[in-house]
């Protein structure tokens, strides 16, 4: 991919943000990658320009019919100062299935792979060296063609933008209460919940809020048939460790397969630890935390990676589990990803890859 380049004038480059105060994208970098799609002239004028607006028509077909996907990596800078992507052909692969299902021309991941690296090695300054940060990677891809009406559009524009973040939870590595929702749900078998697409968002938002103004961190949702069986949280994968063996729901079309949480399933599975994708609901959830069974829960995710369960509320009861503290699988399976990720300790998978 021959990539144009139009950079900023060193003299106006941005001022780093404080690396101990980052937040979570908060900060955006001084340059963003573009690339444009038309049918029947496929992808082209891939390029790195200073990051700012977008011009878009009024009747662009995103603005109306929802036509947006996107992914969420991470960039680390070990302690030789390397940079590394962790898994990112993964993201690749999951952008193109969803951008399937939302009826989106597909990338070439290798070459659309590339460019993020080039983009990276151009904003190589605001990949943060402190342990805890990362500079996230949000590519995404919109529908941009002018029309009123509800078909595929024949006009994309696909992006690249970068932001250096610290931990995604004010609390650090500290259980979360997670609300356990019966009046909302995320999304159907045969819908969209699969797809990283920006719809299935906006559509947790309501019960996003009422969870926090009731002091959750994150809401779990049930199933939108019967509204028993466990499926995701907002931003996470969840697992529960029941005597010794680690579950977590089947994907089964409405949840998000979890980068991270092929991690841990093939982390655990590699200790000697069975792991059971299976339907879970939230009455033996409930069952299994009476009887003592029930040993730890986590979630995974590229923001947090592994954020523990401290108890999960559930129509007016409160499910505590191990007592409100970090389990130890939990913090072993932190303590690994996050030294894989960085370089700490030797990548057995072949997860890494280096920006040279």
């Amino acid at each position: 991919m021959e990539i144009e380049k139009e950079l900023k004038a060193e003299s106006d480059l941005k001022p780093l943000p404080d690396p101990s105060n980052l937040g979570f994208g908060i900060h955006f970098t001084d340059h963003m990658f573009l690339m444009d799609y038309i049918d029947g002239q496929g992808w082209h004028k891939p390029r790195i320009v200073p990051y700012g607006d977008f011009n878009l028509d009024p009747a662009a077909v995103v603005l109306h019919y929802g036509q947006a996907i996107f992914e969420g990596l991470k960039a680390y800078r070990g302690n030789d100062g390397r940079i590394r992507l962790f898994r990112p052909m993964e993201n690749m692969k999951r952008m193109n299935r969803s951008a399937w299902r939302m009826c989106m021309p597909q990338i070439d991941e290798r070459t659309t792979l590339d460019a993020i690296k080039e983009l990276v090695r151009v904003e190589s300054r605001w990949v943060p060296d402190q342990h805890g940060t990362s500079l996230y990677i949000r590519p995404f891809l919109i529908a941009t063609e002018a029309f009123l009406g509800v078909r595929p559009a024949r006009e994309y524009l696909f992006s690249v933008i970068l932001c250096p973040v610290g931990a995604y939870y004010a609390e650090g590595f500290n259980p979360v209460k997670i609300f356990v929702t019966e009046k909302f749900v995320r999304a159907a078998k045969g819908g969209v919940g699969e797809a990283k697409t920006a719809g299935n968002y906006a559509a947790s938002l309501m019960a996003s809020e009422e969870a926090k103004k009731l002091g959750f961190t994150q809401v779990l949702w049930l199933d939108a048939a019967e509204r028993r069986y466990v499926e995701e949280v907002g931003t996470m994968n969840i697992f529960f460790l029941i005597e010794d063996v680690l579950v977590t729901p089947a994907l089964s079309g409405s949840i998000l397969p979890g980068i991270t949480r092929d991690s841990v399933i093939h982390l655990a599975k590699s200790w000697g630890i069975k792991v059971e994708e299976r339907p879970i609901s939230i009455d033996e959830i409930i069952e299994k935390s009476k009887s003592g069974l029930l040993q730890e829960s986590f979630g995974s995710g590229t923001a947090a990676v592994i954020s523990p369960v401290g108890s999960l509320y559930y129509m007016g009861d409160t499910i505590e589990i191990n007592q409100g503290k970090t389990g130890p699988l939990a913090k072993r399976l932190f303590n690994e990803i996050t030294a894989i990720q960085y370089g700490d300790k030797e990548d057995e998978f072949g997860w890494i890859e280096t920006i040279e």
